[in-house]
């Protein structure tokens, strides 16, 4: 990924999994990750995210190895099914950048994303850490690109927190391929000012936008960033839980002529 692309992205969002509090079926699983994978790429975006939004609560650190397992498989499985050119990322909940790695590299995957990979957050896990120095040696030579979020949400900032330095210090002392900001939730609206600090004081990297996009905000968001990570807006009805419509990821798809 490189500057500029104004690459569109969206996210399978996986049922709960097995071992997960609200696990029913793994069939049903299977069926809802290819579907809403099939209807991503069948509209035109560039690629999408594998995560496993269903297993809440989180665990904040590693996940069990059912967990990355079934991932592995889910993922092997969508990236037959769409076949080599859509960009496929792992995103493995809350920050098991490790985990996420792994299931990566055994499917080919292209990317990861990092919901912490420097300095520290407070979330509903508690306090994660990053571990940069940890997923960049277990990276290795793989090829796999890190995405880390910058001020991610569902998470607040310690005391004294100042986002360009943030910023600054995930991509050149992180060593982050591309960087991602987010509104205050899933769903919840970027800031264009976040968005632009950001930008000025990282203009080196690839810059996501990770929550809240929309058709009607995709040209000014793309001003800024070079494209966004799309979940809820491409759903049926806007909702979360619901299951990718086509029809939705075309309209953003279609807006993006504007934005080039």
């Amino acid at each position: 990924m490189a500057a500029g692309e104004r690459l569109l992205f969206g996210v399978v969002h996986l049922l709960p999994l097995p071992g997960s509090p609200r696990f029913s079926d793994r069939g049903a699983v299977e069926v809802r990750a290819l579907t809403d994978a099939a209807a991503l790429v069948a509209g035109g975006l560039d690629g999408f995210v594998v995560e496993n939004f269903g297993d809440a609560p989180f665990f904040g650190d590693r996940v069990p190895a059912s967990t990355i397992a079934e991932m592995t498989a889910l993922t092997e499985r969508i990236r037959v099914a769409v076949g080599p050119e859509p960009l496929i990322g792992v995103n493995v909940l809350r920050n098991d950048a490790r985990a996420a790695l792994a299931i990566a590299a055994a499917t080919g995957a292209d990317f990861i994303r990092v919901n912490v990979h420097v300095g520290v957050m407070v979330t509903d896990q508690g306090a994660l850490e990053g571990r940069a120095a940890e997923t960049l040696r277990e990276r290795g030579a793989s090829g796999v690109e890190i995405l880390a979020d910058v001020a991610v949400k569902h998470a607040t900032p310690p005391a004294g927190f100042d986002l360009d330095q943030s910023a600054k210090d995930t991509a050149y002392r992180g060593l982050a391929d591309g960087l991602i900001v987010t509104g205050s939730g899933t769903g919840e609206a970027t800031s264009l000012a976040r968005l632009e600090r950001v930008r000025r004081a990282v203009p080196d990297r690839p810059l996501f936008v990770g929550s809240g996009a929309r058709a009607e905000t995709l040209v000014d968001l793309l001003a800024i960033a070079d494209g966004v990570i799309v979940g809820t807006s491409v759903k049926r009805d806007g909702r979360v839980d619901q299951p990718v419509d086509e029809a939705r990821v075309r309209a953003l798809v279609a807006t993006r002529a504007a934005a080039r």
